[in-house]
């Protein structure tokens, strides 16, 4: 660690059991940060599963894993392949290790920071008490919610700070008993990241007509992000719209049964699912050809792709739970709906039919991310969090120095004293 002027510059372990091209909200968060802590200059290194042939390069390294059951997406990275870069770290000098996902990563973390001597600080993205009960309905929702409170409870009390993208994450840490620090820093959006985008390209690409009413929803198709919700308040939507589309972009387990469920619902030729696109270019497009972007979720920590939207001028109808409720503010950008099917639907009506509410939503929303949201920001504020984390450790290093001395020359003056008597 050097002094620039005023602050540190550092050098920052990333560990992370997901990363690219597992497209999630962790993969985003560090693939948003990196680049702003660079440009601040700092210096990062992240190690993450390797899930095909992806190579190490320049500031990425990937270990080998193996895959998750019921979850062929995922792989997990077994401990010892974090820990077998020990003496490298050691070497290379890191002033700090930031954790990012709870699993052998933050079991690493833990056992990497007390070698190095050096704080640890995790990002708690996922909400474990409303996710664990979609993948194993057979045991009861109670017991999990006890596993997850009670891991959750342990982990991020073995850390020195714990980031958190929503108060009401914060809130909810803390009603486990979680009494390390908390820090609430989002993922910001990076301007650059959000000048492109043609929705018109996208419209042409999958036979969309101009005029034919869209909207959109983006993420991973899992069972907790509440996507049959939203094909159920399609169908409200297509009886007083009948030409009304819904894209779906993503992948994930609960696919089969959302196209099972639009077959049902007589939502066949409602509803595109187009899959995994990149986030450079064809994803831009896919949100620049709505007229509104729909969300549903109760598990979001912080619900970035509603920012992301809202960054393209895309119109938000959205449920407000969780760390969306950090991010969505009637009158910017956004309709916030009940998680009901006839509020929500009307207000998808009221954006498809009524023009004036559509572009007037558009134009707030755009500032609104930006303006607020800016990923520079977010990254200057984990830059104190890391900082003051790296200063507590001086502090009480000399803190434990001098009370160590003290006690050498109450010694010396007690045996003085002895000889004296």
């Amino acid at each position: 660690m050097t002094s620039g002027g005023s602050r540190f510059l550092l050098k920052i372990l990333h560990l992370s059991d997901v990363y690219f091209p597992r497209v999630n909200g962790v993969s985003t968060s560090i693939a948003t940060f990196v680049p702003e802590l660079e440009a601040l200059g700092h210096r990062c290194h992240l190690v993450a599963p390797r899930y095909g042939d992806e190579a190490d390069v320049d500031g990425i390294t990937r270990v080998n894993g193996r895959r998750v059951p019921f979850d062929p997406e995922d792989r997990i990275a077994p401990l010892g392949a974090f820990l077998g870069f020990g003496d490298r770290f050691v070497r290379e000098g890191y002033d700090l290790i930031h954790v990012q996902t709870p699993f052998n990563a933050h079991r690493a973390g833990v056992r990497l920071g007390e070698r190095l001597g050096v704080p640890v600080v995790e990002t708690y993205h996922t909400y474990f008490e409303e996710y664990f009960h979609c993948y194993v309905p057979f045991v009861p929702r109670k017991i999990l919610s006890g596993i997850a409170r009670g891991l959750s409870r342990r982990q991020c009390n073995q850390v020195d700070a714990v980031v958190v993208p929503s108060r009401a994450m914060a809130d909810a840490l803390r009603d486990y008993g979680v009494t390390t620090r908390l820090e609430r820093i989002p993922t910001g959006l990076r301007p650059e990241d959000f000048n492109g985008g043609n929705g018109t390209q996208f419209r042409e690409r999958y036979r969309i007509h101009d005029d034919r009413p869209t909207l959109v929803h983006i993420g991973r198709l899992a069972h907790e992000k509440n996507v049959d919700f939203i094909l159920r308040v399609l169908r409200r939507v297509a009886d007083e719209i009948p030409d009304v589309l819904l894209v779906i972009a993503g992948e994930g387990p609960a696919q089969p049964s959302l196209r099972r469920l639009a077959e049902s619902l007589g939502l066949t030729q409602h509803v595109l699912f187009v899959g995994y696109l990149d986030r450079g270019s064809d994803l831009l497009d896919c949100y620049r050809s709505a007229d509104a972007f729909v969300f549903a979720s109760r598990t979001e920590t912080q619900g970035l792709v509603l920012l992301e939207a809202m960054a393209l001028c895309v119109p938000v109808v959205s449920t407000a739970v969780m760390g969306t409720k950090d991010i969505l503010e009637p009158g910017k950008g956004c309709l916030v709906a009940e998680e009901d099917e006839g509020d929500f639907s009307a207000k998808v009506l009221r954006v498809l039919r009524d023009p004036e509410t559509r572009n007037a939503l558009r134009r707030e929303a755009r500032d609104y991310a930006l303006g607020e949201w800016c990923a520079r920001t977010m990254a200057q504020r984990m830059v104190s969090l890391y900082e003051s984390l790296i200063q507590q450790r001086v502090d009480e290093a000399e803190q434990s120095s001098e009370a160590a001395r003290d006690g050498k020359s109450a010694e010396v003056h007690g045996a003085k004293a002895r000889e004296a008597a």
